[in-house]
């Protein structure tokens, strides 16, 4: 089993509002505490699917800025304002026509909508999500964009509501990050995947590790914003471990860019005030946003 880290890091183009934000104003929940961390994930993308619901949401996040514009124009504008992604899985899935695929996390629809292009008429997609304001406003996006070969179903990641060996592809944006229990997550995934199938998701990962700071590993985490993306995102061998547990080969973490102090966004948590410049621009360079690719024997 292969593991293989590159970085092509783009100066200027990570941006953290959306999902990869710290949010200064949310309250943080115990690390401990998976339910709190649940509600709070709930709470504020069910903030954004309302906003755009009620015609209130422009485009006030970073997840549009990775996908190409002439993709972006053929979609509902509330698919593409909704998106609170880090990355795009599309890109690095190599869907082909006819492939059946599981977009975990499908929020308002813009992943399931670009993978139902690409996989055609032959093709099926379907996007999982917990959230019911997200669910009614990707179904509304899907009407809105005459998509007949994709469907929504409302179910947990770590429990998803699809057979065995049943789809292709799955993908995922910034949301696996999301999960407490993220080893079910990827055991799912294997569950639900054809032989032969594979995962490309676009996540938050930490490179190296938390440690050689003034600050604790839990310290940092706690002070940072869960349903931001950061403080649960996971190393770059905690994941790969994880992924050849599932039962995945071929395993590749690609680092596209990387957190700097200019990214962040709000007020820094309270654990991290006293940090000096250069100390902080060193832990914040360690959250990137990555590639993660792996293949279903």
């Amino acid at each position: 089993m292969a593991s293989q880290t590159e970085l092509a890091q783009k100066p200027g183009e990570m941006q953290t509002e959306g999902c990869c934000a710290a949010d200064s104003h949310s309250q943080r929940p115990a690390l401990n505490d998976p339910e709190a961390i649940r509600a709070e994930v709930q709470l504020h993308y069910g903030r954004v699917a309302e906003q755009q619901l009620k015609g209130r949401g422009g485009q006030d996040c970073c997840g549009s800025d990775f996908y190409d514009l002439e993709d972006l124009s053929q979609l509902p504008d509330t698919a593409v304002n909704s998106s609170r992604g880090c990355g795009n899985p599309n890109a690095i899935a190599s869907l082909a026509p006819g492939e059946t695929v599981l977009d975990l996390g499908s929020g308002g629809g813009l992943d399931v909508l670009l993978a139902a292009r690409q996989v055609g008429d032959t093709g099926y997609v379907y996007g999982v999500d917990m959230n019911d304001s997200m669910l009614e406003l990707a179904r509304r996006n899907a009407d809105k964009a005459g998509a007949t070969n994709v469907e929504f179903r409302k179910g947990d990641l770590e429990d998803l509501p699809l057979p065995a060996d049943s789809v292709d592809a799955v993908i995922s944006n910034c949301v696996v990050n999301l999960t407490t229990d993220k080893e079910k997550v990827l055991n799912e995934a294997f569950r639900v995947l054809r032989r032969g199938g594979r995962v490309a998701i676009s996540d938050i990962v930490v490179d190296g590790d938390l440690s050689g700071m003034p600050v604790s590993e839990e310290q940092i985490r706690a002070g940072l914003s869960w349903a931001g993306c950061i403080s649960g995102a996971l190393t770059i061998s905690e994941f790969t471990h994880l992924l050849q547990a599932a039962g995945f080969q071929d395993i590749a973490i690609t680092i596209e860019q990387r957190y700097t102090t200019e990214d962040f966004n709000g007020e820094l948590p309270p654990a991290l005030t006293n940090l000096s410049p250069n100390m902080l621009q060193d832990l914040l360079q360690r959250f990137t946003g990555s590639s993660i690719q792996a293949r279903k024997p």
